[in-house]
């Protein structure tokens, strides 16, 4: 438990035995970590560096994304988080359809030596104009993030996009895409 004002759990019995002053012990303790002293104000950020949008990117990472959005053997990509919410329902869809797809997980480990998943969203910020995950592209072609991929499938553009790029779609039932959002979007009853 971490309270945010001490005074009123000191005062409960739970804590009857805990004195009011730190210990010696508990003081070299808590000077251990610099950072997150209570006897030492913090030091001053230095002033955070703005991603480089609009600056050049590096090139290497340009052409990882241009490769990545050109494979015809996989047309089908998701730019993703592998925690997000949005790109769980994504996947539900597209399991449902029965496509292949590839999903680019940002923050896995295979994208986390130097830092290659940030600057991987950098270059996709810069491409498709858009901050949010997941993104979406059929064929080179930006469908968007989850809203925009289920509206597509709604409409039909998804199952035409896809089919161009030769990709079959499994005869499922029609789908209501909110089922498959998270189910705290969902109303309640």
């Amino acid at each position: 438990m971490l309270p945010d004002t001490g005074e009123r759990y000191l005062s409960t019995p739970l804590f009857d035995d805990i004195a009011v002053d730190m210990s010696e012990e508990e003081q070299q303790l808590a000077s251990s970590t610099p950072n997150y002293r209570f006897d030492v104000s913090p030091a001053t950020p230095s002033a955070a560096q703005p991603e480089p949008i609009g600056e050049e990117v590096d090139a290497k990472i340009e052409a990882l994304l241009a490769q990545i959005l050109a494979d015809r053997q996989q047309p089908l990509v998701m730019f993703a988080l592998e925690w997000c919410e949005f790109c769980w329902s994504a996947r539900k869809l597209f399991n449902a359809l029965g496509v292949a797809y590839r999903s680019v997980d940002l923050d896995s480990v295979e994208y986390q030596q130097d830092d290659l998943g940030g600057r991987l969203r950098v270059a996709l910020r810069r491409k498709s104009g858009m901050l949010s995950i997941p993104q979406i592209f059929v064929g080179g072609e930006l469908v968007g993030g989850c809203n925009e991929l289920f509206g597509a499938y709604a409409d039909g553009r998804l199952a035409t996009l896809l089919r161009a790029q030769g990709v079959e779609l499994a005869e499922v039932p029609a789908i209501d895409p909110t089922t498959l959002a998270p189910a705290w979007l969902h109303p309640r009853s």
